[in-house]
C-alpha cells in the first residue's frame, strides 16, 4: 500500500514537471516584436497588442506608453546590437527605399536569418488605412477591435468634414521636418500624408512635390509665404526658442513669422495615416484657422 502511494506522488510530480516544462517552452516562443515603422506601432496599440512589442524606433512616439520601451535607434539608422539585444522573433518595417538602415545592417538582419515583416497594404487615404487595419488585425489574431475603430475613424472623418464647410478661407501652410538621419531641416510638400491632412483641414502646401525639400536658401520659404509653419517636436524642441526658429533661412520673411503663427506639433500627428487621423485633421483645424 505505501508503495503504491508513493509510485503515484511520483506519477503526479512527473505530470507537474512536464506541464512547467511546457510553460517554459511557451514563454520561449512568446513573441518578442521590434517596430522599425512608427504607424505599425500606432496600430499594434489600437488593438490591443501592444505588449508583443520589446523595442521600437526613437520615430514611434504613440501612443504615450510606447516612450517605456527601449529604443533601437533611427529607422535609417538602427542599432544591430541594440535590436539582437531584445531576441526578436519579428521586425516590422515599412518596406521600400527609405524603411530601415543602413544596408550593412539590413544584410547583417538576412544572414542572420531575423523574420521581418511588411505589410502589403500602404495607408495613403483612409480607406487603405482602413484596410491597413483589417490586415494587421488578422496577423495579430485581434479582430475583435478592428470595427470599431474604423468605425470611429469614419465618424471622425465625417465630423472634420462639417467642420471643413464652416470656413470661408484656404489657409497657406509650411510643415517644416527635422531629418534626423541628415541632420537638416526640410520643407514638407503637398504631395504626401501632410498635404492631404492640411487639405482636408481647410488648409494648402504651396510646395508642389513629393516628399521633402531640404531648406537650403531662404527663397524656398519666402516665396510660399505662408499664413502658418508647423514644425515638428523633434525639430522644433531641438531649436528651442522661437529667437532661432526665426533663424531658419526664410522663416523670418513669412506672414506667419510676422503674424506669430508658427506652431509645434506632434510629429505623429501629421506624418502617417493611423486610427486617430480624423483626431488629427479635427486639432489642425483649430491650430490653423484660429
Amino acid at each position: 500500500m505505501n508503495q503504491f502511494k508513493i509510485s503515484v506522488v511520483l506519477l503526479v510530480l512527473l505530470i507537474s514537471c512536464g506541464r512547467f516544462s511546457n510553460e517554459e517552452k511557451k514563454e520561449e516562443q512568446t513573441d518578442r516584436i521590434v517596430s522599425a515603422a512608427k504607424q505599425y506601432t500606432e496600430i499594434m496599440y489600437a488593438l490591443g497588442v501592444g505588449d508583443k512589442l520589446v523595442a521600437v524606433d526613437i520615430s514611434s512616439t504613440y501612443p504615450p506608453e510606447v516612450k517605456e520601451l527601449p529604443t533601437i535607434g533611427y529607422h535609417m539608422h538602427l542599432s544591430f546590437e541594440g535590436i539582437m539585444a531584445t531576441k526578436p522573433t519579428l521586425l516590422l518595417e515599412h518596406g521600400g527605399k527609405f524603411s530601415i538602415g543602413p544596408e550593412a545592417l539590413v544584410d547583417q538582419l538576412k544572414k542572420l536569418q531575423i523574420p521581418t515583416k511588411q505589410f502589403e497594404t500602404k495607408a495613403v487615404d483612409i480607406a487603405s488605412t482602413k484596410q491597413l487595419i483589417r490586415e494587421m488585425g488578422i496577423f495579430f489574431n485581434a479582430t475583435e477591435n478592428v470595427d470599431s475603430i474604423c468605425k470611429k475613424l469614419d465618424n471622425d472623418m465625417a465630423i472634420a468634414q462639417l467642420e471643413r464647410n464652416k470656413y470661408s478661407d484656404t489657409v497657406k501652410v509650411i510643415v517644416i521636418h527635422y531629418g534626423q538621419a541628415m541632420n537638416i531641416y526640410m520643407a514638407v510638400g503637398a504631395d504626401g500624408t501632410a498635404g492631404k491632412m492640411i487639405e482636408w483641414a481647410g488648409g494648402i502646401i504651396p510646395l508642389q512635390k513629393h516628399g521633402m525639400e531640404r531648406i537650403t536658401s531662404p527663397e524656398i520659404i519666402a516665396k510660399a509665404n505662408p499664413d502658418v509653419i508647423l514644425l515638428t517636436d523633434f525639430g522644433y524642441d531641438k531649436l528651442g526658442s522661437m529667437e532661432q526658429i526665426l533663424e531658419l533661412p526664410g522663416i523670418g520673411l513669412t506672414n506667419a513669422a510676422k503674424n506669430g503663427k508658427i506652431y509645434r506639433v506632434e510629429e505623429h500627428d501629421l506624418i502617417y495615416f493611423g486610427p486617430r487621423t480624423g483626431e488629427n485633421i479635427l486639432k489642425l483645424q483649430q491650430l490653423i484657422h484660429q
